[in-house]
């Protein structure tokens, strides 16, 4: 090896070194489960030294006698399956229908003077606060839960990925013009791929947002799902199986968002930042 070939990767070496200095640190191995595992420990801690009463917060123990009970008397994988079906559905429908409309507002000053301001008006007026005119207009069936969840998770990824697409450096385009690249090319290579930690950012918001939004139309004559569970258990006096649900629903976003934090750190591995 020469020492012209040396000196890029020790100038990278040097780069990382001084990253790792004056950034956050180094990676701490299986640094994911940390906080959880913690947040287990204190909970089985209080309860053992009766720190934390079971009328207010169960047990973890009785949590998952509660969980097995669900699992073999009272179908609760298909309560969970249920649940899933309809965050998935309109957690897809409102990324969709997000992502196009921003594409369409932030590369068309004609399209954002059609699409923002709506889209503003819709952020000032909270999703659930419009349930009782969903239900008007779809009934208390499936098509309810599933409009209230995707209009939940359409504002987030719009106003990231708009923010993302406008927040391109003018540079490249002046960089653009002077290589007289055209502006198909220059939207598909540049203001896309520098679009995208704003996306993937709104899906961070997004997806915690739609379980917001499947925890209180679940409330709504759900026949199946974790919120009906959780609504018999309430009408019964059931707080472990309450606290089942919520851990379901605690895991269901921890995971979506891990999932989402991966692909996003895999998508973008071309962008170097403290995280790395």
């Amino acid at each position: 090896m020469t020492v012209t070939e040396a000196r890029p990767r020790t100038v990278t070496a040097d780069v990382r070194v001084v990253r790792r200095r004056l950034g956050p640190g180094r990676r701490i191995p299986y640094a994911f489960w940390i906080g959880p595992l913690l947040l287990l420990a204190v909970w089985s801690a209080g309860s053992a030294t009766g720190l934390i009463s079971p009328a207010i917060l169960t047990a973890p123990w009785d949590v998952v006698v509660a969980f097995g009970e669900q699992w073999t008397d009272h179908d609760l994988l298909g309560n969970i399956l249920s649940s899933l079906q309809r965050a998935a559905l309109g957690l897809g429908f409102g990324v969709a229908a997000g992502g196009v409309l921003a594409v369409i507002s932030g590369l068309s000053r004609f399209g954002e003077s059609l699409i923002d301001g709506p889209i503003q008006i819709k952020r000032s007026v909270p999703t659930l606060a419009l349930i009782p005119l969903f239900i008007a207009w779809f009934g208390i069936g499936q098509e309810m839960k599933i409009v209230t969840i995707a209009l939940i998770s359409l504002v987030p990824i719009y106003v990231h990925t708009h923010n993302g697409l406008r927040g391109i450096d003018g540079k490249y385009a002046e960089l653009a013009e002077t290589l007289d690249i055209g502006r198909g090319e220059f939207v598909r290579h540049v203001v896309l791929p520098g679009a995208l930690p704003g996306f993937l950012l709104g899906m961070r918001f997004a997806v915690t947002s739609s379980l917001l939004g499947l925890v209180v139309v679940e409330q709504y004559n759900a026949t199946a799902g974790i919120g009906h569970m959780i609504t018999l258990a309430e009408q019964y006096g059931q707080t472990d199986v309450i606290v089942v649900g919520l851990v379901i629903y605690g895991i269901f976003g921890y995971c979506a968002d891990s999932a989402v934090r991966l692909v996003g750190r895999r998508v973008l591995a071309w962008r170097r930042t403290l995280e790395d």
